[in-house]
C-alpha cells in the first residue's frame, strides 16, 4: 500500500526533476525504519543515470521538501537509479537493450509459439525484431503482451 504522502511527494519531485533532465520514476516511503526513509526513484532522460544526478537531486529535493515540510518528523532521503527494468516499454529501454537476450510473450501463437526468446535486435511502429539463433523474426506489436530482458547468468 502506498504511504499517503507520496503523491504529494511525487507532485513536488518531479518539476524540480524535470528542470534537470530527469525523471522520477517512483517512490517509496518506508515508515517501519527509524528514522523513516523516503526512497525516490530517478533516471536520466539523456544518458545514464549518474551519482552525480542523485546528488544534485537530492540536495533540491531535500530543500524543498524541508521549506514545504511535507514530512514533519525526521527521515533519511535516498535518491537512485531504479536499475535494469525487467520489462522493456520505453523506446530508450529497447535501444539500450539492442543485443541483450530477451522472452518475448504474445496473445495468440506466433510462429507456434506463445513465448519466444532470443537476441532483441530493435523495435519499430510495427514490429519487435529478434534474433533466434540467426533467424530473424519480426513479432508484430499488435500481439506482443511484454517483452522481458532474460539472465543470462
Amino acid at each position: 500500500m502506498t504511504h499517503p504522502l507520496i503523491p504529494q511527494i511525487i507532485a513536488l519531485a518531479t518539476p524540480l526533476a524535470e528542470r534537470l533532465g530527469l525523471e522520477v520514476v517512483g517512490a517509496v516511503f518506508h515508515t517501519n525504519h527509524s528514522p523513516p526513509v523516503l526512497r525516490v526513484d530517478i533516471r536520466n532522460l539523456q544518458d545514464d543515470t549518474s551519482l552525480n544526478d542523485c546528488e544534485h537531486f537530492s540536495r533540491i529535493l531535500e530543500a524543498s521538501l524541508d521549506a514545504q515540510e511535507i514530512i514533519p518528523d525526521a527521515y533519511i532521503l535516498e535518491i537512485s537509479s531504479p536499475g535494469i527494468p525487467g520489462i522493456l516499454t520505453t523506446d530508450k529501454e529497447f535501444i539500450s537493450f539492442k543485443g541483450f537476450p530477451v522472452s518475448i510473450s504474445t496473445s495468440e501463437p506466433f510462429a507456434g509459439h506463445k513465448e519466444l526468446t532470443g537476441k532483441l535486435i530493435r523495435r519499430d511502429e510495427t514490429a519487435v525484431y529478434l534474433n533466434q539463433k540467426g533467424r530473424i523474426q519480426a513479432i508484430p506489436r499488435d500481439l506482443i503482451l511484454k517483452v522481458q530482458l532474460v539472465s543470462t547468468e
